[in-house]
């Protein structure tokens, strides 16, 4: 039977209707305003505080402020406030740079250089066709002064770089001890030279390959050398990890997926749980060679998530120490009116297992620290002398099933090994990002090194 609905009763329900509407609806917006004003309020009295301390200060400090310094420095204590400790601040001058050697418009003199126990810089290896090289500078020899300031007063090796860059077609004053310990001096104009972040050679019948840092030339670098190897008849491969912070996590994802086999590489996951896959390998250029990761403590971000990946996916054995522990992705630098910018964290860096090593490392299956007088001789080594890459060798060998009675007794010894070495040193935070230098607030590492 039907009923029919009396005017009245239609127009009780619309004023009902509406009635709830609007409740709700003033509901929500009186949540919002309280969320705002309270915003507000603390917005003001952030700005309140920092106006009277900058009255006080105006007013009784004996020294001239400089305005430029004060808001680098207001900028820089904000980020550091926030304890992101990955945010990093870039000064106008900074963010220049950076983008200019981003560009190639500012170069070094092609030399890579780490600070050892005499608190000089030495060389380490030096680019063909470089400055350096056509200056004579070598492998072995200490950089000691640019420009005629002490390399030891310069805070650390990061500053010795820095001192070394200038646009091409500018010149820099570098004095150096070579071999003989004689001082010699020379003016060295920058001009652009090729560098790698990729070496590799064979060790017996296995592959070696040192990656330095991900950046975009190394993926063309990497299918290079394992295309190299392969065909020169290598068994297993060992990739070098060590000392490598990170650089661009999009290359290193390229890169993974150059050994890979197929299967998800990684998450970007939110403040919220909400996770976006980055990368998948297709598995056809996958590498069926056994694979050792050679690590340290200073083998930090992307560098962590390409040997967590190659051990979730390849079976790959880690040997070395545990790594730094930096899961998290930074946003690249965001650029502020006054030509400064920031760069923040936005996400967790998930491996494709649904594994997290941000705050804890990787461990290692195989542990092979350096004693105290092997770190002291570090920048000594060649692949041929260095016991940690000795270790990774063996351990390659053996997964390939090459090994010889030698390296099976070595690789008996592993406990040994690790008993009597000491921990690694922390790197300081560079990334990542573009990675325009990780970031901030970690220790610096006893022994550094770095590319000028």
């Amino acid at each position: 039977m039907n009923r029919k609905i009396t005017l009245g009763m239609a127009v009780t329900i619309v004023i009902l209707a509406i009635t709830v509407t609007f409740s709700i609806t003033m509901l929500v917006a009186m949540r919002l305003f309280d969320r705002t004003v309270s915003s507000v309020k603390e917005k003001e009295s952030m700005y309140n505080k920092i106006a009277e301390v900058d009255r006080y200060v105006r007013s009784n400090d004996y020294y001239t402020i400089d305005e430029n310094l004060l808001y680098d420095r207001l900028t820089a204590g904000y980020m550091l406030g926030t304890g992101d400790k990955y945010a990093k601040y870039y000064t106008a001058t900074a963010y220049t740079e950076l983008l200019n050697i981003q560009n190639g418009t500012i170069v070094g003199i092609g030399v890579e250089l780490g600070v050892d126990q005499t608190g000089y810089a030495k060389v380490t290896r030096v680019y063909e066709d470089s400055p350096a090289q056509e200056a004579g500078i070598a492998v072995g020899d200490y950089i000691t002064a640019v420009d005629g300031t002490d390399v030891k007063t310069m805070n650390g090796v990061d500053a010795v770089q820095t001192r070394l860059r200038g646009e091409v077609g500018t010149t820099v004053s570098v004095t150096w001890l070579n071999s003989e310990a004689t001082s010699q001096t020379a003016e060295l104009t920058h001009s652009g030279y090729n560098s790698t972040t990729v070496d590799y050679q064979m060790l017996d019948d296995v592959g070696y390959v040192r990656i330095r840092q991900f950046d975009a030339t190394t993926p063309s670098d990497l299918d290079f050398a394992l295309r190299a190897l392969t065909g020169s008849g290598a068994q297993s491969l060992v990739f070098d990890l060590r000392d490598n912070a990170g650089g661009i996590l999009d290359e290193a994802i390229s890169c993974i997926n150059l050994v890979a086999q197929e299967g998800t590489v990684a998450y970007a996951e939110d403040k919220n749980g909400n996770r976006t896959i980055l990368g998948s390998s297709d598995g056809e250029s996958a590498e069926d060679l056994p694979i050792v990761c050679l690590v340290n403590g200073n083998t930090a971000s992307a560098a962590e998530l390409f040997a967590a990946t190659l051990r979730n996916l390849n079976g790959a054995r880690l040997v070395g120490t545990t790594t730094y522990g930096k899961g998290t992705i930074q946003s690249s630098p965001q650029r502020l009116s006054d030509g400064s910018a920031v760069s923040v964290t936005v996400a967790k860096l998930i491996c494709g297992d649904g594994s997290c090593f941000d705050g804890t490392g990787l461990t290692v299956d195989v542990e092979r620290a350096l004693t105290p007088d092997e770190a002291a001789s570090i920048y000594d080594y060649t692949p041929e002398t260095d016991p940690q890459v000795q270790r990774a060798v063996s351990a390659a060998q053996q997964l390939s099933g090459t090994s010889t009675v030698v390296a099976a007794n070595d690789a008996s010894s592993a406990p040994a090994d690790s008993a009597a070495a000491g921990e690694q040193a922390e790197p300081a935070d560079s990334e990542e990002t573009a990675e325009a230098g990780e970031q901030s607030a970690a220790s610096e590492p006893a022994v550094s090194s770095t590319a000028a």
